[in-house]
């Protein structure tokens, strides 16, 4: 059996990407795995890791080079270079891009580009801001065709009630069912 090829793209929720690079591992092993940056993300140090540092674990894991421009991204969808995309961490700003059809960055191009072709885009969402003025741009997401969420909720509703975060473990399950085009439920934990 071929093994299903699946962009994974990361945007800046760098405190999230410690969550995000055991599922990339245990996900390389089922697909070919081809991996996506956000500009910001590829080339953002922080007190989360150097950039060079992620590209290079993401590059090992997958023995792909890292796509970090809209240049690189581009010919996704008019190659049908994909069967899925995983967007995760999902920043509020992308989310928010996605949601109203801006294309400006590597990833938010990635996502445009693959759902030409009418295949799924995953979404697993990281933002401070989910419960306020992305609340919106989320249930914009929920609505789309092609568009399917990892469960997500509050992570920190004492110190940070608008924010939100998916169950990153849950970002393979979730994307059988968006391969089948299907929404896993309950999608709100």
């Amino acid at each position: 059996m071929e093994r299903k090829s699946i962009g994974f793209a990361l945007t800046g929720s760098f405190c999230t990407f410690g969550k995000i690079f055991p599922v990339i591992e245990q996900m390389s092993v089922e697909y070919d795995i081809t991996p996506i940056m956000s500009e910001i993300s590829a080339n953002t140090d922080t007190r989360f890791g150097r950039s060079s540092e992620h590209k290079l674990r993401l590059e090992n894991i997958t023995g792909k080079a890292v796509l970090e421009t809209a240049k690189e991204v581009e010919p996704i969808g008019p190659k049908k270079l994909l069967d899925a995309l995983i967007v995760a961490p999902c920043t509020g700003n992308s989310i928010a891009k996605i949601a109203n059809g801006i294309a400006d960055t590597s990833v938010t191009l990635a996502v445009k580009s693959h759902l030409r072709n009418k295949r799924p885009v995953v979404i697993a969402v990281s933002t401070n801001d989910g419960l306020g003025n992305n609340a919106k741009n989320i249930g914009l997401l929920l609505n789309m065709k092609n568009i399917y969420l990892v469960p997500f909720g509050q992570d920190d509703c004492k110190e940070k009630q608008n924010s939100l975060i998916s169950d990153m473990s849950r970002i393979d399950e979730t994307l059988k069912y968006a391969l089948e085009g299907k929404q896993i439920q309950p999608v709100l934990i």
